[in-house]
């Protein structure tokens, strides 16, 4: 009986052994002029599940491709990675549409997508799960184009949004339909066309750290779109809204109808500036939400400041002429300014702490913001 358990146990730990690298696998496929892939179409036709892709700088003209396989990481290799549609979709959605579960992107450019619906992505997201890390996605009739999963979480850090809609108002430069949980910080969304810089219908939405903005010539509607509510958190972001704006809300919140079990809203510690001369408001809140904070935030420009019901504590209203530089969307408050050292404690919620740890620094950077002592109102520290 011996011999035969230790034969069965030697079986079994064969077996394990041979299984480990099939489990373990993970491949580099390299794409370039120089490989045998040509372009990165080709490798998502021999990719595997888990394998790194790792792609050639440069521009790939006409290039759109389908991936189907899980957990790939495809990058750029030592500098961006250009995918120009020119004509060019994958199934008349997207340059790219990811059908596989837990990618990561990395400085990779996509531009010109268009399609026939007029709603052509850089990147649309199929499957559950989407990291994207120092990427460009810019004049595609949309940038990314996530549709609703409840198991996929999806993080956007560093990376940048630009003149992506087709100017009907119904494709954004950032779209992420009902996922799990949607995470946007260190990023820099801007001039969409006639649509939003950032709409999520999230369960769970993180909108940290960020320049959201029309500037001088942007026609975007609003620059945070919320529509069905959930928990969200919209903190030290740069938000503002130009004179050629399409729509004189600047962040919305509910506008389609709560849709979620949870919906409250932590609009904390933002700088958010109005050079619309027409006016408008700066947050709208529809009726029937569970909870809004409004704390330690700094208001510049015309119009309401708040239309709906919200708990608002320790804001400033203040002028542009308060700003160290405006042009050129120098947002800090200027010494001596009445909202330094002017914040108060938030608290946490959910177990999210409500005081600022970071502050962006343009472009697509971040550094550090002081843990403790005293605050100051908005999206900057001054005190030292």
């Amino acid at each position: 009986m011996r011999s035969s358990s230790v034969r069965a146990s030697a079986a079994l730990a064969l077996v394990l052994a041979l299984a480990a690298p099939l489990a373990a696998r993970a491949d580099t496929v390299l794409v370039g002029p120089q490989h045998a892939l040509k372009t990165p179409s080709a490798a998502a036709s021999v990719a595997h599940d888990g394998d790194v892709v790792e792609i050639e700088p440069g521009i790939y003209y006409g290039d759109a491709a389908i991936w189907t396989q899980n957990r790939l990481t495809i990058r750029a290799r030592g500098g961006r990675a250009h995918l120009r549609a020119d004509g060019a979709h994958a199934e008349g959605k997207a340059i790219w549409v990811i059908k596989g579960a837990g990618y990561t992107i990395e400085g990779i450019e996509f531009s010109g997508a268009k399609v026939p619906d007029r709603n052509g992505a850089g990147i649309r997201l199929e499957g559950p799960g989407l990291t994207v890390r120092n990427s460009y996605f810019h004049d595609n009739e949309s940038g990314i184009l996530a549709g609703g999963d409840l198991e996929s979480d999806i993080v956007i850090e560093r990376s940048e949004f630009a003149r992506n809609g087709a100017g009907g108002g119904a494709s954004h430069n950032l779209y992420i339909g009902t996922v799990r949980t949607f995470t946007l910080r260190y990023s820099y969304s801007h001039h969409a066309i006639v649509g939003h810089n950032v709409k999520s219908r999230a369960i769970k939405s993180y909108i940290l750290y960020n320049r959201i903005a029309d500037e001088r010539d942007g026609r975007a509607s609003y620059a945070i779109d919320l529509p069905d509510g959930g928990l969200s958190f919209v903190m030290g972001n740069l938000i503002q809204q130009g004179p050629e704006t399409d729509n004189r809300t600047i962040v919305a919140y509910g506008a389609e109808g709560y849709k979620n079990l949870l919906n409250e809203l932590y609009f904390v510690s933002n700088t958010v500036v109005n050079d619309d001369p027409k006016g408008g408001r700066f947050l709208v809140i529809r009726p029937g939400a569970d909870a809004v904070r409004v704390i330690n935030n700094l208001f510049a420009g015309p119009g309401e400041l708040l239309s709906g019901k919200a708990d608002a504590r320790s804001n400033l209203r203040t002028t542009k002429a308060d700003l160290v530089n405006p042009d050129k969307l120098d947002y800090r408050l200027k010494a001596g300014g009445a909202g330094i050292g002017k914040g108060i404690d938030a608290g946490n919620a959910y177990g999210f702490s409500l005081r600022p740890t970071m502050e962006y620094r343009h472009p697509l950077g971040n550094a550090a913001r002081a843990s403790s002592g005293p605050l100051d109102l908005g999206a900057h520290q001054h005190t030292q």
